[in-house]
């Protein structure tokens, strides 16, 4: 039961905000965003006492002729990314409460459907299911990029819905070739995901080899790392700033959590052979990403080539196929989308405030508001990964996780560490220290909404970099039974 209102009541959410009018709809958008995240601690608590409870399961036959099932379920690893999910979602919305944007009802209505997306391809436990929710979390990306993006919005929002709908396309027939090769206690073809699984692990090396890349393509444009990234930069860029929020601090993750949840358990054989160049993908996209977010003049376009860089390493992490590997994965997930959050959120307090988002044009404004400066530097640390934030114990245990696959891997890898601190320090030092240029010589104070979401995204950074074994805890027991399919 609980399982099913998690995905119908964001549903339901959007099409009240539909049909809301005027400035009500936002309103109405952050109120029930959050009756969303108490109904997933309600699923938090569920799990971590019963965890056996029927509540976090829902199978139904869906179409019975193909094997399809409406079959949804909560582990750990989908825990954290359902509470990360609900907890960014009611920040995004009152971050936007500044933005005076036109037909409110359809944007936070649309915000609410691509969460409902969301948490089902977190919860799918069917493979049709799975790939039927992917898609759907691409239609109100695309909408709001669409309707209230940037300059040539039309042109980099198509680009953008191509790349993803084409890689798509790559993963439903990996799907179908598994769905062909599967065979359920029944006797009959199954989408089910232990069915998909017992299906790829009966294929031979060549077989599960094709299908690792039609399979990983699909999570690799999504994520993105190289060399299927090309798209980010301009959409997150492009999009409002609450789009770029959904798109790097949540969306970015699905890709993420397939790699988890579907791809090392389905292929095995595929993973042996050929991890090790998605992996070298994986680190060249972490090197390039931070050696061009380092000459960028632009500070919302170099954290796009940082966020570009942090999801790199993720990849690589997970597709160590280590312990350490998969738990910093977790934990760096969780860590990225709340820093991405913060800093998309500053991105865009620069350009109300000053009109400019270029380094080079700011400056001295830590003497105008130094509460600001301050929030400024803690989500920053955050970033970088400063021990005792929250960015720390992530990157830490993927770094050793890639060590225990490649030593050279992981030197390479461990260059994002330094490499960060440099664009970070320096983009921190532009905007806030020095002299005050003549753009913004009144930056002035935050407006309420701003203040709260940044003082909860630094509560956040502080309290999992000083305790991260609130969230460590949530994943372990899935990660143990991941690690033992994969074996």
């Amino acid at each position: 039961m609980l399982a099913g209102l998690l995905i119908v009541f964001p549903l339901l959410a959007a099409l009240l905000v539909f049909m809301a009018k005027g400035k009500g709809a936002r309103n109405l958008a952050l109120g029930l965003s959050v009756i969303q995240f108490a109904l997933s601690l309600v699923a938090l608590f569920q799990l971590k006492h019963n965890p056996g409870s029927h509540q976090l399961l829902l199978n139904c036959t869906w179409i019975k002729s193909l094997g399809i099932n409406f079959a949804v379920g909560i582990d750990g690893i989908s825990m954290l990314l359902i509470l990360l999910t609900t907890f960014l979602v009611p920040l995004i919305i009152l971050s936007s409460f500044k933005n005076d944007y036109e037909k409110e009802n359809i944007f936070y209505g649309l915000i609410l459907l691509m969460q409902m997306a969301l948490v089902g391809v977190f919860m799918a436990n069917d493979g049709f299911l799975f790939y039927v929710f992917w898609e759907l979390a691409l239609i109100p990306i695309y909408f709001i990029c669409l309707m209230w993006g940037g300059e040539h919005r039309a042109k980099i929002t198509f680009k953008f819905f191509v790349y993803t709908l084409f890689g798509s396309l790559f993963m439903l027939l990996g799907l179908i070739y598994l769905y062909n090769n599967s065979m359920s206690i029944a006797g009959t073809k199954s989408w089910a995901i232990q069915d998909l699984i017992n299906s790829g692990r009966s294929l031979g090396e060549h077989q599960q080899s094709a299908v690792f890349w039609l399979i990983f393509i699909a999570f690799a444009i999504k994520m993105p790392i190289f060399p299927f990234h090309t798209w980010q930069p301009d959409t997150y860029v492009t999009a409002p700033t609450q789009g770029t929020m959904m798109l790097s601090g949540i969306m970015a993750k699905m890709g993420t959590f397939g790699l988890l949840k579907w791809l090392l358990p389905i292929v095995p054989l595929g993973i042996e052979k050929w991890g090790g160049v998605a992996i070298g993908l994986s680190i060249t996209g972490v090197i390039y990403g931070s050696c061009i977010a380092i000459v960028q003049k632009d500070y919302k376009r170099l954290i796009a080539y940082s966020s570009f860089a942090h999801v790199g390493l993720i990849s690589a992490g997970i597709l160590s196929a280590t312990a350490q590997g998969l738990q910093g994965a977790m934990l760096q997930m969780v860590a990225h989308g709340i820093n991405a959050v913060g800093l998309f959120l500053i991105a865009d307090i620069l350009f109300r405030h000053t009109g400019t988002r270029e380094i080079e044009k700011l400056g001295g404004i830590r003497s105008m508001n130094g509460n600001f400066a301050v929030l400024f530097l803690i989500i920053m640390l955050g970033a970088v990964a400063l021990p005792l934030t929250n960015g720390f114990p992530g990157e830490f245990l993927l770094i050793n996780g890639v060590f225990q696959f490649s030593a050279m891997a992981a030197a390479f890898a461990g260059l994002s560490v330094i490499l960060g601190a440099v664009y970070m320090l320096r983009s921190y030092q532009g905007i806030m220290l020095g002299e005050r240029k003549d753009t913004h010589n009144a930056f002035g104070s935050l407006d309420g909404s701003d203040k709260a979401v940044l003082i909860i995204i630094c509560a956040a950074i502080v309290a999992f970099g000083v305790y991260p074994k609130a969230l460590t805890d949530i994943a372990e027991p899935a990660i143990k039974t991941l690690l033992e399919n994969i074996k």
